[in-house]
């Protein structure tokens, strides 16, 4: 999208249109000059918080490597959750890669499954395994499914062949939609044995 080229003397509004500055109110000058200060520094801020995410996630891997190398081992790769702690144990720093998963159509396989065991039990038995089912299938506002209530059914001690097919497909199912990586850095709180976060989120600073 091209920019805008704003004229000397003049504003653009919210609708694009040129606004002579001798028209608008000293407020609505004043407030438009704060918010574009806040937004320049944040972005200063969101810069030096991404050059410090990427190097503490490359500095973490390379020591990641040079422990294994001690050990004459090769790592599978970089995935996976790691605590590092200080010598004095003071501070803590972990790295947490947390999936996000989803289903693929052998969700619905197992759905019909499910839905065919309940049937063939007789009426009032395992009421409660048929509230949790339930449960686990109904969406949310969004018309979205909870991946962690659909895959407690799997925790469900019932030896019935039909349900373990559909178990079976329900682990087949499952896919990881997509990956997150998060640095949590942490300080001991006294002689505890509790940590605090050291917040990186302005909302906890």
């Amino acid at each position: 999208m091209q920019q805008q080229v704003i004229p000397a003397g003049y504003k653009a509004d919210a609708k694009g249109r040129l606004i002579p500055l001798e028209t608008i109110k000293p407020i609505d000058l004043a407030r438009d000059e704060l918010v574009g200060e806040i937004v320049t520094r944040a972005r200063e801020v969101s810069q030096t918080l991404a050059i410090f995410k990427t190097g503490v996630f490359a500095d973490i891997g390379a020591f990641i490597e040079l422990s294994a190398e001690r050990y004459g081992s090769q790592l599978g790769g970089t995935k996976g959750n790691v605590s590092l702690v200080s010598f004095d144990g003071r501070y803590k720093v972990q790295r947490a890669i947390q999936d996000t998963l989803t289903f693929d159509e052998g969700l619905q396989a197992a759905k019909s499954l499910i839905d065919e065991c309940v049937h063939e039990w007789t009426e009032g038995a395992r009421s409660e395994i048929r509230a949790l089912i339930n449960d686990a299938f109904n969406v949310d506002k969004a018309g979205n499914i909870s991946t962690g209530r659909i895959l407690s059914l799997r925790r469900l001690d019932i030896q019935d062949e039909k349900w373990q097919r559909a178990m079976d497909a329900l682990n087949d199912s499952v896919r990881v939609q997509c990956s997150k990586s998060y640095i949590r850095v942490y300080e001991r709180v006294g002689d505890s044995d509790q940590y605090r976060p050291i917040s990186l989120d302005i909302a906890g600073v």
